[in-house]
């Protein structure tokens, strides 16, 4: 496999903001674009926009007709490329790419399996092998019953095709569910030619280290990951209510959402430890994606969210089913200069 074509070496800088516009030709059109994401149904698909940094993600918004389109600029200038199903684009210091596969017979546990292998003999060569943070999105995430769930059975497959996890690299990450009824897995992620710090939350047992009744096979990821530049914003992964290893205030949407908010301010104090000029709450540098499982509840979570963050802070709300049923909300997000 060849490796991405040679940039000039430049300064590892992403800044993430969410704009709205008819479409995403004009912000895509812009020299230092990394990435550009539609989301829900009126957002064109994928394969009508003939870029490898778009990217339409089958999630649909909440409160509005229309989401904003999220957009990844980088120090730029941005090349882009293909590698079999692989689609990217990269600036010198930072790499977006994308894989979509396609569930065969043997469910999301093969599709998992031979994902994430193929993704692992890209990051290899490519010239990027750091990974920062990385998205997973399927469909029915909760379906099934025990060690047949597919979250479960998703985890399983992923690291048959990563091999040997070392936990002290595990990037950030997100695995929510879709609700478009297609079986397809859909992977993107940020990678760097340089590695960041993956940081764990002192509220919670970290996610590698479950116990067995969660499933046969560990999630693999960090809580969150501090990149190596200060230009890089802090990489938040998926986070609920969650204390140890337990989830909490399952009759409570109100307890569940505070909790979550709790436990992102506990991992920017630990992010703080390390990176001490980072501002130690949620701010205008911050950039939420808002995941709710039942729509009727979205009105609810924005009116919380602005009485405990105020208007400051700029989130993306979107329909989704978290990976554990009792779970009602989840929060990701960026923090900090970059974004």
């Amino acid at each position: 496999m060849s490796s991405a074509p040679d940039l000039p070496p430049a300064p590892q800088r992403l800044a993430v903001d969410y704009i709205h516009a008819p479409t995403p030709q004009a912000l895509l059109g812009m020299p230092e674009t990394l990435a550009v994401f539609g989301f829900g149904t009126l957002a064109p698909s994928s394969a009508a926009i003939d870029d490898a940094r778009y990217l339409h993600v089958p999630l649909s918004p909440l409160r509005e007709a229309a989401a904003p389109y999220e957009v990844w600029r980088s120090a730029g200038p941005v090349a882009t490329g293909r590698e079999g199903a692989i689609r990217y684009s990269h600036d010198g210091a930072l790499m977006f790419g994308v894989m979509e596969w396609e569930e065969p017979e043997g469910g999301i546990l093969h599709a998992s399996a031979h994902a994430y292998a193929a993704m692992v003999a890209f990051w290899r060569d490519c010239g990027y092998p750091h990974l920062l943070r990385i998205w997973n999105y399927f469909d029915a995430i909760t379906l099934g019953e025990g060690d047949t769930e597919r979250y479960r059975q998703f985890c399983v497959g992923r690291v048959q095709g990563l091999g040997d996890v070392d936990t002290r690299t595990l990037p950030a990450a997100t695995a929510i569910g879709s609700r478009d009824g297609r079986r397809v897995l859909q992977v993107y992620w940020l990678a760097a030619r340089e590695p960041g710090l993956p940081l764990e939350n002192p509220r919670q047992v970290s996610a590698y280290r479950y116990p067995r009744e969660y499933g046969p096979q560990s999630p693999s990821f960090a809580r969150a990951l501090l990149p190596p530049s200060p230009q890089v914003p802090l990489l938040l992964s998926g986070t609920a209510s969650i204390v140890g290893h337990a989830s909490q205030h399952a009759d409570s949407l109100r307890a569940q959402l505070d909790e979550t908010l709790t436990n992102l301010d506990s991992l920017l104090g630990a992010a703080r430890e390390r990176a001490p000029t980072l501002s130690p709450h949620l701010d205008g540098t911050s950039r939420l994606k808002v995941y709710v499982r039942d729509a009727a509840d979205a009105d609810a979570v924005a009116a919380q969210l602005e009485a405990r963050l105020g208007t400051r802070v700029p989130w993306l709300m979107l329909h989704a089913d978290v990976c554990r049923r009792e779970l009602l909300v989840e929060i990701e997000g960026m923090h900090g200069v970059g974004a």
